[in-house]
């Protein structure tokens, strides 16, 4: 059997099989698990309607479980109809007894539309945007998420390896904070670092790691 190829060296290729392989058996991310602390720190699950999560570039629905598990209503989008064939046919969502909290969607970017939501997470989704479409990418995000809500998610550094492809979109610490004039910035982390040679796909990686709570 051919060895399977690296997340990152089928992401570059835009290799989205080759990249679902690679990770079908990874959890939730750790962006998506921060905003939900601090989420459940303010009762958002206490009283009424379970809060709506917008899971955007979902995969094969690894962060759109943990989302069903905690109580949320899901709308998972994905620009790959494999991806949510894949999510669909995961064990995980056989039985769920929140199957009827989750709606998907194939959409691309460039067509995205976004009902008012409690939540928009974006794990490592939006550097594949191309930068054309970015900014009307964004002002769809922001004005969907309400006030008190939250963007969890990554974006790429214009120091990353992939900035000279241009396909995708990388902000420098400048724009990031232009960005996000509307939250309040309550974790954000930057790993630059790499290449190494001892990796599968050595590069240089400059990633943003954020939760941000919208203003009121």
């Amino acid at each position: 059997m051919a060895p399977r190829i690296s997340a990152a060296a089928a992401a570059a290729v835009r290799d989205w099989e080759g990249y679902f392989d690679a990770v079908a058996d990874a959890g939730p991310r750790k962006t998506l698990l921060n905003a939900l602390r601090r989420f459940e720190t303010e009762g958002a699950l206490r009283d009424g309607q379970p809060p709506l999560a917008i899971d955007l570039g979902c995969g094969t629905g690894r962060d759109t479980i943990e989302l069903l598990n905690r109580g949320w209503r899901v709308i998972a989008q994905d620009g790959e109809s494999d991806a949510l064939k894949r999510m669909l046919a995961r064990e995980e969502f056989a039985d769920h007894p929140f199957a009827a909290h989750l709606e998907t969607r194939c959409v691309a970017f460039n067509a995205l539309k976004l009902p008012r939501c409690d939540l928009v997470n974006a794990s490592y989704a939006l550097p594949f945007a191309p930068p054309e479409v970015f900014d009307q990418l964004w002002r769809t995000i922001t004005d969907s998420i309400r006030p008190g809500g939250r963007f969890a998610g990554q974006l790429f550094g214009d120091e990353d390896d992939w900035a000279s492809i241009p396909d995708r979109t990388h902000h420098s610490r400048a724009q990031l904070d232009q960005l996000f004039t509307e939250f309040e910035m309550e974790s954000l982390d930057i790993d630059l670092y790499g290449p190494h040679a001892e990796t599968k796909y050595p590069k240089r990686w400059h990633i943003f790691h954020i939760v941000a709570r919208k203003r009121s």
